[in-house]
């Protein structure tokens, strides 16, 4: 990553944390993942050659410039889903000046639509930082996208454990995943489907 993009990427988490603190609401946050955890899954790109990326939840586009400069080197595309309308204004904004818009298709859209759409093993990595809830109910179109040895990578995983716990059981007990929690950022649970 060259030095403007890092120091841009510097900026819109520090503006996003400006943003988020005075905030009680936390659906009027931005709630950017750490740098840590998208330097992570960044680095996941990379080594996977990962040349189809889905990211759910863009917020502001955050998160969605470190995977797009990944795919950029893997000469792949991400697909990043925002259901804000606002949000995804604010996303193609920050990619354009991030200058990674040409490897991003922003979808204004829900993510368990989106996914209910995708061909079958069609995604080298699925990116979860969207309503952790919804997470259980993406579950059966999340194993029919992922390609084999594909990656699922799950934000806030330490920080919001309670709300992840389902979704971090199904990907335990299923014998197709081998799955690891990182803790840092936030914490990211990976699972990587070996069978």
């Amino acid at each position: 990553m060259d030095q403007q993009l890092a120091r841009l990427l510097d900026n819109l988490y520090e503006e996003g944390r400006a943003h988020d603190g005075p905030l009680a609401d936390r659906l009027l946050r931005l709630r950017n993942m750490t740098p840590d955890a998208a330097r992570l899954i960044a680095l996941l790109i990379r080594v996977r050659r990962a040349t189809s990326v889905l990211e759910i939840g863009t917020s502001n586009g955050y998160s969605a410039i470190w995977f797009a400069d990944a795919v950029r080197d893997t000469g792949g595309m991400l697909t990043t889903v925002e259901i804000d309308e606002d949000r995804v204004a604010v996303a193609l904004r920050n990619l354009a000046r991030a200058g990674v818009e040409e490897h991003v298709d922003v979808v204004h859209g829900d993510g368990a639509d989106v996914l209910a759409k995708l061909p079958g093993s069609s995604v080298d990595l699925v990116v979860l930082d969207a309503e952790r809830p919804a997470y259980v109910e993406y579950w059966t179109q999340l194993r029919r996208v992922l390609k084999p040895y594909g990656v699922v990578a799950v934000d806030n995983a330490v920080s919001h454990r309670d709300q992840v716990v389902a979704f971090r059981d199904l990907l335990t007990e299923d014998p197709a995943f081998d799955v690891q929690l990182h803790e840092l950022g936030d914490g990211v649970l990976t699972g990587v489907r070996v069978r």
